[in-house]
């Protein structure tokens, strides 16, 4: 393993530099907001950007690597990043944090997704999966040390806004440095939700309402844990600690998924996560060590939801095209995305603290009955027909070179309705 590790050893740490800057930015901007005033409306807002600008990033980056290629594409993404966190520094106002978190979600796919496309090519086909794996643990291991680096200084200053723009422009030393000849072109994705419903209407339902209710918990848990009085450790604790009891509970969830019919397991883990919902909002609790225990359970469900979700997708995938279906998937999810920042930051402008959890909530319930119902309309998937399992990364942070990188054998090139190997 360390012998294929160490020929893409310096991508893997571009990446880790990349999303460590991701996780201070990502934290320190509803946490000084919460500071400086801002309302929760505003800074669910701050989601919103963040998914709109992440969608685009996606879409449009393909194309600008075909006009003027890897190295020059990821250098303006790396330097508009910078410019984006410390211009959130120097304009504390929430109109021009929510366009400079639109802009930093754009750049923030683009370079995710040429440096995953570097990957990839580097990568063999009998070892990518090994590779996948230690990059996405590599980068799970990064985000969230940079979420806990929140603890080691004070917000209210200026070094969690020049830390990041400093990461990001150290993201860009490994593919400027590097000899090898840039990767394929990009692949671009393309959104047919009617496609996408016909072969999985649960898959094309739920995803949605789990962006909803992930993007809503991603961007606002910082708000809610500053709200009930967590000092600074408790809410990057209560921000990361879900993440990384998400992508422990894969482990046990993979395992059901394959023996059991997902819509189920799907309707178990919106309940496991409806029990979190309602405990903040009956219990509200204002202690530290209760709140941990609710999020990491409340993680521990709404982030293994996603990999259930595009698993069962693909078992119905009838030309076997995993990589056109998740790729549709991950869009629909990202229009859950901008959307539910937006409605929970009204509900806690409104409702209080707890308002966030009432959204998720809704989310989450009408993801159950929707699988329910159609548990009675359509016949489970047979077991030996399945396809296996995959873990995946934190979708917020996925790209279709996520997706392209996580399949172990060569993608398939395909047509302008999914993906495809040239823009």
């Amino acid at each position: 393993m360390v012998r294929q590790i160490l020929p893409i050893g310096a991508l893997l740490l571009g990446s880790a530099f990349l999303l460590f800057a991701g996780g201070i930015n990502g934290l320190i901007l509803p946490v000084r907001g919460s500071a400086e005033g801002f309302s929760a409306f505003s800074l669910g807002l701050l989601g919103t950007g963040w998914a709109i600008g992440y969608v685009s990033g996606c879409l449009y980056t393909p194309r600008l690597v075909g006009r003027v290629g890897h190295i020059r594409s990821f250098s303006v993404m790396a330097a508009f990043a910078s410019v984006a966190i410390l211009a959130s520094l120097l304009l504390l106002n929430p109109v021009a944090w929510i366009i400079l978190r639109a802009l930093s979600g754009f750049c923030f796919a683009g370079a995710a997704m040429i440096v995953e496309s570097w990957l990839n090519e580097r990568s063999e086909p009998t070892t990518r999966g090994r590779i996948f794996g230690a990059y996405t643990m590599i980068n799970l291991g990064a985000s969230t040390g940079g979420q806990l680096m929140l603890t080691m200084g004070d917000p209210a200053g200026f070094l969690f806004f020049v830390l990041p723009a400093m990461f990001y422009c150290l993201a860009l030393v490994p593919t400027a440095v590097s000899s090898s000849a840039s990767p394929q072109p990009l692949y671009s994705v393309g959104l047919d939700i009617g496609t996408l419903w016909r072969n999985s209407p649960v898959a094309v339902f739920a995803v949605f309402m789990v962006g909803l209710s992930n993007g809503a918990f991603g961007t606002l848990s910082p708000v809610y844990a500053d709200r009930v009085g967590l000092l600074v450790t408790g809410v990057a604790l209560f921000a990361s600690l879900p993440v990384l009891a998400g992508a422990v509970a894969q482990i046990p969830v993979g395992i059901l998924s394959d023996k059991m019919d997902r819509r189920l397991l799907l309707v178990l883990l919106a309940a496991l996560a409806m029990v979190a919902d309602l405990a903040f909002i009956i219990l509200r609790p204002e202690d530290r060590a209760t709140n941990l225990a609710l999020s990491a359970l409340f993680g521990a469900s709404i982030f293994a939801m996603y990999p259930v979700i595009v698993a069962h997708a693909s078992d119905h995938a009838a030309d076997g095209n995993f990589i056109k279906i998740s790729g549709g998937l991950l869009m629909v999810f990202g229009l859950g995305s901008i959307i539910g920042p937006f409605i929970a930051g009204a509900a806690m402008g409104q409702l209080g603290a707890t308002g966030l959890f009432m959204t998720t909530l809704v989310a989450h319930g009408l993801t159950a009955l929707y699988a329910l119902w159609r548990m009675r309309q359509r016949d489970a998937v047979a077991t030996e027909d399945k396809t296996d399992f995959k873990f995946a990364p934190m979708p917020r942070n996925s790209t279709p070179e996520t997706i392209a990188m996580s399949v172990d054998e060569d993608p398939p090139q395909d047509d302008a309705e999914g993906l495809a190997g040239t823009p």
